[in-house]
């Protein structure tokens, strides 16, 4: 059990649910909410998030990728105490787990009444498992070609957080745009550290991320303008929201954000790179957790609130 937990890469996931947890409290925050969508939102997400993992493992494993040269910490197969067939079966079983996640999810967000909304998801689902499993599984996996950034701008800030609010409101409010964005350019973010860190290892065994293909110092550029721009679109998503001055809580996830850019910009040791992704990772699932509060609550009125109930207590 615990080589299978570490195959999942628990400290990848808080970074997956990101999107839909903020997708759901702004339907919230206009008084549209259902707890089943959200837990297999969740689910499925979560899902989708284990089997890329999974995938990985096996895909860099079957392919010798994951070998002595490789500075992360080792993976399943590659120390051997798991093996290709074990894994390939757990991929199959979290494959089928995860569809029929989605397919519960479908079902209670659009019942009977939205039958092309339902195929769409439907389509959608297949889609995200059979990319989860192709990003490096295969001889055209694209992982190897640099389109892995792409995959995961796509599901796990686009999809994860449009299409969890759309199952509630059946309908696009294209404002969620810009936190959707914001969650994809930084979910990549911690893609790209990734590939930063592997890239020598990667390089020699011919993945060809898109680090592999701009370079380390081009690389860093890219981090910047992702981690940056991602923080730029959730101040003007605030701005346009109005959002009280109690409401740019949200801001203080910028500081451990910030902190890391200092860190990552003088960094010359790829191995140092590795904590910066739990880092990065925490800290995207910090913001969507404060700014999916300030959407539904006023931090001022509860510090009045417990300020009065302490004098209340005291009288």
């Amino acid at each position: 059990m615990k080589h299978w937990i570490e195959a999942a890469r628990v400290r990848t996931l808080p970074l997956s649910v990101s999107g839909i947890i903020l997708g759901s409290f702004y339907a919230m925050s206009q008084s549209m909410f259902n707890w089943k969508i959200v837990l297999f939102a969740l689910t499925t997400t979560l899902g989708l998030q284990v089997l890329s993992n999974f995938a990985n493992d096996y895909g860099d494993g079957v392919k010798g990728t994951d070998n002595e040269d490789r500075i992360g910490p080792k993976r399943a197969i590659q120390s051997g105490v798991i093996t290709p067939k074990q894994m390939k079966n757990a991929m199959i079983l979290t494959s089928v787990l995860t569809m029929v996640s989605a397919i519960l999810l479908i079902y209670c967000s659009f019942k009977e009444s939205y039958l092309l909304y339902s195929l769409t998801f439907l389509v959608l689902g297949f889609l995200a498992i059979a990319s989860a499993i192709r990003y490096t599984v295969g001889n055209t996996a694209y992982g190897y070609r640099g389109y892995g950034d792409l995959f995961v701008f796509i599901f796990f800030g686009l999809v994860s957080t449009l299409g969890i609010y759309f199952m509630f409101a059946k309908e696009m409010d294209y404002i969620l745009l810009l936190p959707a964005t914001s969650i994809g350019f930084l979910s990549v973010g911690v893609l790209n550290l990734n590939n930063m860190r592997d890239e020598a290892s990667d390089k020699k065994a011919g993945k060809n991320t898109i680090v592999v293909k701009i370079g380390g110092a081009k690389a860093k550029k890219y981090h910047y303008f992702l981690v940056i721009t991602a923080m730029v679109l959730v101040l003007i998503f605030a701005i346009i929201k109005n959002f009280n001055f109690d409401q740019y809580i949200f801001l203080l996830a910028y500081i451990p954000m910030i902190a890391h850019l200092i860190r990552v910009s003088k960094n010359t040791e790829p191995r140092a790179l590795d904590p910066e992704l739990k880092k990065l990772a925490i800290s995207t699932f910090l913001l969507s957790i404060l700014l999916s509060l300030c959407l539904i609550f006023f931090f001022s009125d509860i510090i009045v609130q417990i300020v009065n109930a302490t004098i209340n207590h005291f009288k």
